[in-house]
């Protein structure tokens, strides 16, 4: 297999096996709302405990891996984080079940941008989108598994047995540092700059007022992602419930629907990217997301609620394919995997409190509002896309003609 090839299965499986964790708390909250006799509050706090978690370990491993290597520090990420979900079958209260979580948390957290660095360091720069694409949507696989893997062990073992399969990660990551050769990009930076060890430091995304200004935008942008992503598929299902009378079973395939058509908009905001450029792409897809999220608070019957659902999917989230590619070029070498789960991790713990918001517009207006709300969201960050500069394109020597030789 050759060399991109190998970042890219490296990274989807990464993904898979995150999006597959964080999937657990939310099949097993009931049981362990149950288990520990707490209220739902108390519960809900299990997946912001996660969301800081995941900020930190985004920027302590994404500051390790531009010093000390992508593969090494990669593996190290995935042995947190699966250690962390299997320790979490083994608490006996929900202060413990925080510690865990926070732990799984910083492990999944370093995960992301690192292998999003692998994949756009390995990857020559017109093909990079349908990479970071392939990637992206392993998160989706990870969801996928994780509602068979709960169907099939929650009514056997309980939701501690659904934990203890977080040991499986670890022989992926030993799979990973055996087969897997560190970065050609990073190795030539390196031994271009050999002070490279010393630096991709975090105020090196904002020494200078460009650079700051960048990183502030590409966070606003992330945070409207995650933002738009938990408002949709934490509070639509509900609201559908309410407005178009569907039965629980109903709102169960509008998620399905809508899920699919996130995988489609991602494998095809990949494809736009190679094709007509990161900001052209970015442009066409927010505006978009921000008419369907807009429009489709006007939905009425199952058909036009399924089929809207998949249009909103395909396009709000199809976006999320492309910020791995996107931040990976405004920063060089020896900052990307900083700058990559810093700016997304601040984003999911920002956007993570959406959901909150939306909550509330809802308790004191009505859908309407709380669609306008999202589409808003998009308005902001495709604003925020316009005053981006320009993209930086300067490689290290040779690095173009290694990719395509890998």
């Amino acid at each position: 297999m050759k060399y991109r090839n190998k970042t890219v299965v490296a990274s989807v499986t990464g993904l898979t096996l995150e999006g597959m964790d964080i999937m657990f708390i939310s099949f097993a909250m009931s049981l362990i709302v149950a288990d520990f006799h707490i209220d739902l509050a108390t519960g809900g706090f299990i997946s912001s405990i996660t969301n800081i978690g995941m900020l930190a370990g985004g920027m302590i491993f994404g500051v390790l891996a531009d010093r000390f290597g992508r593969v090494k520090v990669f593996t190290y990420t995935i042995f947190l984080f699966a250690i962390g979900t299997a320790l979490t079958g083994l608490a006996t209260n929900i202060e413990q079940v925080y510690l865990f979580r926070f732990i799984a948390g910083v492990g999944a957290g370093g995960e992301y941008g690192i292998g999003m660095a692998l994949v756009a360091e390995a990857w020559p720069k017109n093909k990079q989108g349908r990479a970071s694409s392939y990637v992206s949507v392993g998160a989706q696989f990870g969801v996928i598994i994780a509602a068979v893997l709960s169907a099939v062990l929650l009514p056997l073992f309980g939701w501690r047995g659904l934990f203890f399969v977080g040991v499986i990660p670890v022989i992926f990551a030993f799979f990973v540092r055996r087969n897997l050769k560190e970065s050609p990009e990073w190795l030539a930076a390196r031994k271009q700059k050999p002070s490279i060890q010393n630096r991709g430091k975090l105020l090196q995304l904002v020494n200078r007022p460009r650079t700051a200004f960048t990183t502030i935008g590409l966070v606003i942008m992330a945070t409207v992602q995650i933002a738009g992503y938990n408002g949709l598929m934490i509070w639509l299902p509900s609201m559908l419930q309410q407005s178009q009378g569907l039965s629980v079973s109903s709102s169960a395939l509008w998620t399905i629907s809508t899920a699919v058509g996130m995988i489609a908009g991602m494998l095809t905001f990949g494809k736009f990217i190679d094709k007509f450029g990161l900001k052209v792409s970015y442009g066409i897809f927010l505006i978009a997301s921000a008419a369907a999220v807009f429009l489709y608070a006007y939905a009425t019957g199952s058909t036009a609620v399924l089929i809207g659902g998949a249009i909103v999917g395909f396009f709000s989230n199809g976006m999320f394919a492309g910020y791995g590619a996107l931040i990976s070029r405004y920063y060089p070498v020896e900052i990307r995997s900083t700058a990559t789960n810093t700016i997304f991790n601040f984003g999911r713990a920002a956007g993570g409190l959406s959901p909150i918001l939306v909550g509330f517009i809802l308790q004191h207006a009505n859908m309407m509002v709380a669609m306008s709300y999202l589409a808003g969201l998009y308005g902001i960050s495709f604003l925020v896309m316009l005053s981006l500069g320009g993209i930086k394109k300067k490689e290290a020597p040779g690095i173009q003609q290694k990719r395509l030789a890998s």
